[in-house]
């Protein structure tokens, strides 16, 4: 799902300012990209850099709770790839739906493009902003809270468990017991 690889490639150039373009590229085929494509002669040090900074671009997107700021900042990247959807089919996937700028395009202008779009999409879908950082005091990792039930403020269970139990102690302490 698009969806989820945005939000790795996010969360990796968070949690690393500089991931290797190995680290990348393992990330990438994790998400179905076919290893062939991700050779250092396919994808290059300098892709990965490029990689790298739109990534950091969609991380800081993500931050972003306000409904219509989101919206603008969304339009805003799509006006920049600059490129009518098409469908494409490649590298034995499925056919499947692109918004860059053709087959040449960058692996940066690939990840602007589809991501853009596949927020676009999941704005629509919830009417809100479905997705932020961690509220954990001591977590930084964004999560796409696209399931069911209601707005997530969590990347996790367990950041969401911690949270509570510590709640619950400073409420106890606080009375006394």
């Amino acid at each position: 799902m698009v969806g989820e690889r945005l939000i790795d490639l996010a969360n990796a150039v968070r949690a690393s300012a500089d991931p290797s373009r190995a680290a990348l590229a393992e990330l990438l085929a994790r998400h179905g990209e076919h290893p062939d494509d991700l050779t250092e002669q396919s994808f290059s040090e300098d892709d990965a850099d490029r990689l790298r900074t739109a990534a950091r671009r969609i991380a800081h997107l993500l931050t972003e709770a306000d409904t219509d700021r989101a919206a603008h900042a969304i339009n805003a990247l799509l006006a920049e790839c600059g490129a009518r959807p098409h469908l494409s089919r490649h590298g034995g996937h499925a056919w499947h739906l692109h918004v860059d700028r053709g087959e040449d395009a960058g692996w940066a202008d690939w990840f602007l493009a589809s991501s853009a779009l596949a927020l676009a999409q999941i704005l629509t879908e919830y009417g809100r902003v479905p997705w932020g950082e961690c509220a954990a005091s001591r977590c930084t990792t964004l999560y796409l809270g696209t399931g069911p039930g209601s707005a997530r403020r969590y990347c996790s269970t367990a950041c969401a468990s911690r949270e509570r139990v510590a709640a619950h102690r400073r409420r106890k302490r606080a009375a006394g017991g």
